[in-house]
């Protein structure tokens, strides 16, 4: 079952609940990329024209079962006893209508799209302290699918249930209008289908959007893959009639691919390790593959955090970590790479000239230092364990309060820090200059300088650390290897058990997405987000940790306790564990989320967003979930 979460973007927070709402802006349709040289839009290619009016269909459709079934069965008067099975089976055929236009709408229309089926959390801008309604498929769930159904006990919730069916359906209208307006390319195309089998890898199979209905799980994911049937039937008509052999090799994959979903319908007993190796990977190669036949550039200028010619979520460079700069000039290069990390391990930034970067992130311990809390610089200790730096630079937020919105961000903090290395970066720019080894090293990082500009600046120090964390970019395990299906790769049957609990019934991957294992939502991978887990001061305490999280910052009550959902790659090398770093072990890890998190534990977490459920995990299960945490394993230098 997954809980709300608490999504950021930018400045904007996505909160289980604050304490006044307001009505939900119009939607701001998303402006998909310019079309690549020598496209053109549907008004002169026939084809983006047959997907438009297919998906217009579709959208019809889902919006007649709303009319014809759902909204008068929710509409019952309240004497009447409320129809509960029939409203459950006319929710789930709406679900699997949404599913068909899923990768159209996601795609081109993302805001209403969350209002459809967006997880059931309220957006909030916390400048200006206002809060939107969440609304859409998921809210209407619980009134149906907790046990027993609430829609079916209380008046209160069969009125809310109204009004939810109501806004479903004034939000499947706005999709339905704003569809009509959509223009877009061949290219445009395959980058939605492409981007939809990522989502049903990333969402689909793990039951993110089905949190109380498991066995919806698979009819839903391979409802979600049926949406590219008809067009990809249409492009590939397209590649035989350009002379090109006639290969339906992404028609057979997608055929075998939605075989696998119906073909076992256990959510617990699903192969999902098997089903990404085997059916989803191969289906992105043939879609990207049948692209190229066609000569349909896949966008290639465009600054995204998963490439835009990305075939699979696990391809080799599929990341681009530069995407989480927020300036261009920031990007990296191999000479600022070697300048940082020069910086990374010279004590020179440090106030007293005793303390570097990789004194708590040492390398030989995949950049972290091993203590439950690091040692400030008067003889005491942080108020938080330190985190591993690889794969830092593929997430929207840093530190476990996301206060800082980039690596830039991340080490004018640090080295401010009068308890960790109490230096200033404007002293530190004035020695380094002096330097004639750093003067030549800032000189090749950053050959160009204004007239007047100092070589060294505490931007380009900062600058030139982040540019060597973002080359920490390790994403080589041998689960990615074996799930790549590379010659040789192989994964033991516990490690490939324990990766379907965590994608599965451990519910894992609802929260530490694939492939990152941490926050970053895919499939677009721009926004991180934060949990409420309800930590205790050690393993077995009924007492919460007093470190209020991202609630210090931002004095949201929602956000108390709240902290960043961090990465676990390499997760086996960085013991301790949690923000407190009190949990010394994975299996006391693994038995903490097993109980429910500290609700489950007898800890009182009013706002915890882990559900407090047990998951009735055996000592089999959580060895086998360990062996799959180890496969995630890489810090090879590259």
């Amino acid at each position: 079952m997954k809980y709300p979460i608490f999504r950021l973007t930018g400045l904007t927070l996505l909160l289980a609940s604050v304490l006044t709402y307001c009505t939900p802006a119009a939607d701001e349709q998303a402006t998909p990329p310019p079309a690549p040289t020598g496209q053109t839009t549907q008004q002169a290619n026939s084809r983006p024209a047959q997907v438009k009016a297919a998906v217009a269909h579709d959208l019809g459709h889902l919006l007649a079962l709303i009319d014809e079934e759902l909204l008068p069965l929710s509409q019952r008067p309240i004497a009447q006893a409320l129809p509960i099975d029939s409203l459950r089976q006319a929710f789930r055929r709406c679900r699997l209508a949404y599913k068909r236009v899923e990768p159209f709408t996601e795609y081109f229309l993302p805001a209403t799209s969350r209002l459809v089926n967006g997880a059931p959390v309220a957006e909030v801008e916390v400048e200006e302290t206002k809060m939107f309604e969440p609304a859409g498929l998921q809210v209407i769930e619980p009134l149906l699918y907790t046990s027993p159904a609430p829609a079916a006990q209380d008046t209160a919730s069969r009125t809310e249930l109204r009004r939810q069916v109501v806004r479903l359906r004034r939000q499947v209208r706005s999709l339905q209008l704003s569809w009509a307006d959509q223009e877009f390319t061949d290219a445009h195309v395959f980058d939605a289908l492409r981007q939809q089998v990522f989502r049903v890898v990333a969402l689909g199979i793990t039951g993110f959007d089905t949190p109380l209905c498991p066995t919806a799980t698979l009819p839903e994911a391979e409802a979600a893959l049926g949406a590219l049937e008809a067009p990809l039937r249409l492009y590939t008509l397209a590649g035989a009639t350009a002379g090109k052999p006639a290969k339906p090799t992404a028609q057979a994959r997608l055929a075998a691919a939605r075989t696998a979903l119906l073909q076992q319908q256990d959510f617990a007993l699903f192969d999902r390790i098997g089903f990404i190796r085997n059916h989803a990977n191969p289906l992105g190669r043939s879609l990207s593959a049948l692209q190229k036949q066609l000569h349909i550039a896949p966008f290639p200028g465009e600054l995204r955090a998963l490439r835009p010619d990305a075939a699979t979520l696990f391809d080799t460079g599929a990341f681009n970590p530069d995407f989480y700069t927020g300036n261009q000039q920031w990007f990296s290069n191999p000479a600022k790479v070697a300048l940082g990390r020069a910086l990374f391990h010279d004590p020179v930034l440090s106030g007293g000239g005793g303390r570097s970067c990789a004194s708590c992130h040492q390398p030989g311990r995949a950049f972290t230092d091993g203590l439950a809390l690091s040692a400030t610089l008067n003889g005491g200790t942080l108020r938080r364990n330190t985190p591993t730096i690889l794969n830092a630079a593929l997430q929207a937020g840093q530190f476990y309060d996301l206060r800082a919105p980039n690596l830039e961000n991340q080490a004018i903090d640090v080295v401010g820090s009068r308890d960790e290395m109490h230096g200033s970066l404007d002293a530190a720019a004035g020695r380094l200059a002096r330097q004639p080894r750093y003067a030549a090293q800032f000189r090749a990082a950053f050959p160009r300088t204004e007239a007047g500009a100092p070589l060294v600046s505490p931007v380009r120090i900062q600058n030139a650390l982040a540019a060597y964390e973002r080359s920490l970019v390790r994403l080589n395990a041998p689960f990615d290897r074996y799930v790549r299906g590379e010659a040789g790769a192989t994964m033991s049957p516990a490690a490939a058990r324990g990766f379907n609990l965590y994608a599965g019934r451990a519910r894992c991957a609802t929260c530490h997405f694939l492939p990152l294992t941490n926050g970053t939502a895919p499939p677009t991978f721009q926004d991180s987000e934060a949990e409420v887990l309800g930590v205790p001061t050690c393993p077995g305490s009924r007492q919460l940790d007093p470190d209020l999280g991202r609630y210090a910052l931002t004095k949201l009550a929602p956000l108390r306790h709240s902290f960043k959902t961090p990465t676990l790659r390499n997760v086996a090398l960085t013991a301790p564990y949690m923000h407190n770093g009190q949990f010394r072990t994975l299996e006391e890890v693994i038995d903490f989320y097993n109980e429910g998190g500290g609700v489950g534990q007898g800890i009182a977490v009013e706002n915890q967003t882990l559900p407090p459920d047990k998951l009735h995990l055996t000592p089999k299960d959580v060895a086998d979930l360990k062996a799959f945490l180890i496969t995630l394993t890489d810090t090879a230098r590259r």
